[in-house]
């Protein structure tokens, strides 16, 4: 009997995962969107406009668009002293602090001119926004 009951285990682990595979297969392939008609509804689907989810922005690209346009809205020596306030809060922006004061020292050249915008030069981050306006106007 215990002959028997082995022979039949072995059968049926050999064929049951065949059959499990095979009717799975067929199930999928009888399911409404594989239709071969001109017009299949999974091209259609994908064709839709679709909200595609934006890439979340490093926080130093955020912080950076925040103190620019701050920079525009106020003045720089505001947006420098948020930007040593944000450093402090979050330790982790230290490493991004130079290039940020760079780019609010050029954004200021811009808006400002050289001479006043070397006039809110502060010691935020070594001296980066002296450089950012040094580099902006040589």
């Amino acid at each position: 009997m215990t002959h028997t009951a082995r022979r039949i285990g072995r059968s049926l682990a050999l064929v049951l995962p065949v059959v499990l595979v095979l009717s799975g297969t067929l199930a999928v392939a009888r399911v409404p969107w594989s239709t071969s008609g001109s017009e299949s509804q999974v091209l259609t689907a994908s064709s839709e406009k679709v909200n595609v989810r934006a890439k979340s922005r490093a926080p130093q690209d955020v912080l950076r668009d925040k103190l620019l346009l701050e920079l525009q809205e106020k003045d720089p020596g505001v947006a420098l002293t948020h930007l040593q306030r944000e450093v402090e809060r979050r330790p982790s922006l230290a490493q991004h602090c130079m290039s940020i004061a760079r780019s609010l020292g050029r954004a200021a050249v811009s808006q400002y001119g050289p001479t006043r915008a070397q006039s809110f030069s502060r010691p935020v981050c070594d001296t980066s926004f002296a450089s950012g306006v040094a580099q902006q106007t040589g």
